[in-house]
């Protein structure tokens, strides 16, 4: 059995928070950890973020959002705060997949935009499920990435580890900078390549990010990471 890892994108009407996110300006949300406590109720450990002059009106926010039914405050950072929460409305995909697929949510973060999931799966056919579940029950869930753990670190990006070795010791010796703090051929001198080699190589990880960052979409569209619905 391989384990699925999925990022998805969700609609706030579709999840939680639509109001307090809606209402105060700049603020984004990012899940600590999430408890299942009953198939009705969750309860999140979230990190919160807004200019000062809004989160003045955050408390007034949660009050008033339907999907909240307790909150607590654990830590104030003046621009940062820890909340507990119980969320009890619109969480029917994430009940789905912590009860019925018995998944778990690596990431979370919302903002006004809407929410980011980055999901575990124990297998394939538990992904498709939930992404058939969501289709069949009105649920605005865009798959932007799919792979499997064992792909490791290619899976993410479709990076193969040269690819990544190479853009990641780029990046760290100011290759990327400007003006650039190493040229092509000190760099291509450290992997024991041709200059020739080396720009092939960072050519092909550029198209692999583009491709399965920015071109990704909710048919799938990033090659042989397709996930089948029907």
């Amino acid at each position: 059995m391989t384990g699925t890892i999925a990022e998805l994108r969700v609609d706030l009407e579709d999840f939680a928070l639509k109001h307090s996110l809606e209402t105060v300006t700049g603020l984004s949300c990012q899940v600590e950890r999430v408890v299942a406590t009953d198939p009705e109720t969750l309860m999140p450990f979230l990190w919160v973020e807004a200019p000062q002059s809004a989160l003045t009106k955050l408390e007034d926010a949660f009050a008033t959002d339907d999907t909240i039914a307790q909150v607590d405050c654990i830590t104030d950072l003046d621009e940062e705060r820890l909340y507990q929460m119980q969320w009890v409305d619109n969480v029917d995909l994430l009940v789905q997949i912590f009860v019925e697929e018995d998944g778990t949510v690596l990431s979370a973060s919302g903002t006004a935009e809407g929410w980011h999931l980055r999901l575990l799966f124990p297998t394939r056919d538990a992904l498709s499920r939930t992404h058939n579940y969501c289709r069949s029950n009105g649920i605005d869930c865009e798959l932007l990435t799919i792979y499997n753990v064992d792909e490791g670190r290619r899976g993410r990006f479709g990076l193969t580890d040269a690819q990544q070795d190479t853009m990641t010791a780029a990046f760290k010796r100011g290759y990327y900078e400007i003006p650039r703090e190493l040229n092509t051929e000190e760099l291509a001198a450290e992997f024991d390549i041709s200059h020739q080699a080396l720009s092939e190589r960072l050519h092909r990880g550029h198209k692999a990010l583009v491709k399965n960052t920015l071109m990704i979409g909710p048919r799938g569209t990033n090659g042989d990471r397709e996930i089948q619905t029907q």
